[in-house]
């Protein structure tokens, strides 16, 4: 793994620890080599605590949710460029 794409396709399983361990370590370092994907890897993991020890979370309506999905990955693929 080299690309930040490439990782961000596996930040979910990573962040709720359910992916192969060759592959935790190469997004470990990955993200420690990464300035960007550290950033967004730290603060997610923080939006998940937070979101945890507040109780559930209340699902953002679909359209909005949609929305909100198309926008970061504009921006994602802006910086960072399509798969």
């Amino acid at each position: 793994m080299g690309e930040c794409p490439e990782m961000f396709q596996h930040l979910n399983d990573f962040l709720d620890g359910e992916l192969d361990p060759s592959l935790c370590a190469e997004i470990e370092r990955h993200i420690g080599e990464c300035k960007n994907c550290k950033l967004m890897v730290d603060s997610l993991k923080m939006t998940v605590k937070l979101c945890r020890e507040n109780g559930p979370c209340e699902e953002l309506p679909l359209e909005f949710s949609e929305k909100l999905k198309s926008l970061l990955r504009q921006r994602w693929e802006r910086k960072f460029g399509k798969k």
